[in-house]
């Protein structure tokens, strides 16, 4: 069986642990039982694997024939989690990729990888008749992959459940893909994957998919205290949720746990979870209700912010401008990819501005009419489409729209039809 099989609901059958010990093992139960219990709508909506539309333009995109993949949803990555690969494929030409769970990943990734530059991915999963099976599959479309059966043999010192038996890992990785092991393992089994990250390269990735149900959400949230210098952010495109790390700074230390009772309190903190569980603290207060659309306020709020704040450094003699725009060290640097702008517009200002998860591209402009706007992107979390939007904000006109993984907001003070056609122009060219 190859990701081109309908598959179930659940995933493939995990073979019982024969060495953990029994509080350890207990634990590991606790947790799938509490998080099975407040898990069914995430697990309900990974049933969808996208739009057939979606998935028509990706193979498209790859020069794939429209059968390539039949089968997404369930325990496969959805279309949003394969379009972030091929994005940042596009944009790293990594030399080394290194993917924890095969299937429908392993054809989108190495295909990218033909087209952007050659690179080697290296596969990892823990089915030794489905390593075969898709590397057989891959073979089938003159893709040669570095697949490996990895069983779970192995425990991490630092996460629950069983992790994979890895080896010959490249000394540096440029894109890690993390789609496994399943949850069935541990809700939390994912986190060991950070046992890479220290051979994550510069502006290197990490991608994890199913990072809207609530063990990922725990897993992200420990993982931005224990890897300052990696950015993640949540990006709700697709069905399933796309956690995107980008690495940035390295000057600064690496936490760690005390290794001291850890196995003892996994099973507190298990019993914890079973009781916040009762009240439904976990899947409404903390984690936030599910399935929701990502709300567009959040970021004309920002939007707004880095506009007011512009308008004020202007004012400041103290505070120095910036009018040198260089698109190609901004997308380097931060990962944000600015649209080409009309001919004759006249930057005045350009700066990062900080956000909840990582910075975006504040900008101040001026036609050749003399209207002046304020431009901001940022990584794409809006409930926008490529057709620009209408929305207001003490006083002015936003515009805000999306172009593949970012979203754009153009402010200013003009009639709201205007802001509307000038956006409009920026739009069509993104």
């Amino acid at each position: 069986m190859t990701s081109r099989d309908l598959t179930g609901f659940l995933p493939l059958g995990e073979p019982r642990p024969v060495s953990s010990a029994l509080p350890r093992r207990l634990s590991d139960m606790a947790w799938r039982i509490a998080f099975g219990a407040i898990g069914w709508p995430w697990l309900l909506a990974s049933l969808s694997g996208g739009r057939p539309a979606d998935k028509r333009a990706l193979l498209d995109e790859l020069d794939l024939a429209h059968d390539a993949l039949p089968h997404l949803g369930s325990w496969k990555a959805d279309v949003g989690f394969l379009r972030h690969i091929v994005r940042e494929i596009a944009r790293l030409r990594p030399a080394h990729v290194v993917e924890l769970g095969a299937g429908a990943s392993s054809l989108i990734a190495a295909r990218a990888l033909q087209i952007h530059g050659g690179g080697r991915l290296h596969s990892f999963d823990q089915h030794d008749g489905f390593v075969d099976a898709t590397r057989r599959w891959l073979a089938d479309h003159a893709l040669d992959v570095d697949i490996r059966h990895a069983p779970l043999t192995q425990e991490s010192a630092d996460w629950p459940g069983r992790w994979y038996a890895l080896d010959q890992l490249p000394e540096r990785i440029d894109l890690i893909i993390i789609d496994g092991p399943p949850w069935s393992v541990h809700p939390l089994v994912r986190g060991a994957a950070d046992s890479l990250f220290a051979r994550l390269s510069p502006n290197g990735v990490v991608l994890l998919d199913d990072a809207a149900r609530p063990g990922e959400r725990l897993v992200a949230r420990r993982w931005r205290k224990r890897w300052p210098h990696i950015d993640f952010r949540l990006m709700q495109d697709g069905t399933k949720g796309t956690l995107l790390g980008r690495r940035r700074d390295t000057s600064l230390p690496v936490a760690n746990d005390d290794d001291t009772g850890r196995t003892w309190r996994h099973m507190g903190r298990a019993a914890a979870i079973a009781a916040l569980i009762a009240t439904g603290w976990i899947a409404r207060g903390e984690l936030g209700e599910f399935p929701q659309s990502a709300q567009a306020s959040s970021f004309l709020d920002e939007a707004a912010a880095s506009r007011r704040a512009g308008l004020l450094r202007q004012g400041m003699e103290s505070q120095v401008e910036s009018a040198t725009l260089n698109p190609q060290e901004i997308e380097q640097s931060t990962g944000i990819v600015l649209p080409a702008f009309p001919a004759g517009w006249r930057v005045t200002d350009v700066q990062l501005f900080p956000t909840a998860d990582s910075p975006s591209i504040a900008m101040s402009m001026v036609t050749p009419q003399g209207e002046q706007l304020s431009f901001f992107a940022d990584r794409a979390e809006t409930p926008a489409e490529a057709t620009p939007m209408m929305a207001r904000r003490q006083g002015d006109t936003m515009a805000y729209w999306e172009a593949g993984s970012m979203a754009y907001a153009l402010t200013g003070q003009a009639d709201a039809r205007r802001v509307m056609q000038l956006a409009g122009e920026i739009a069509r060219d993104s």
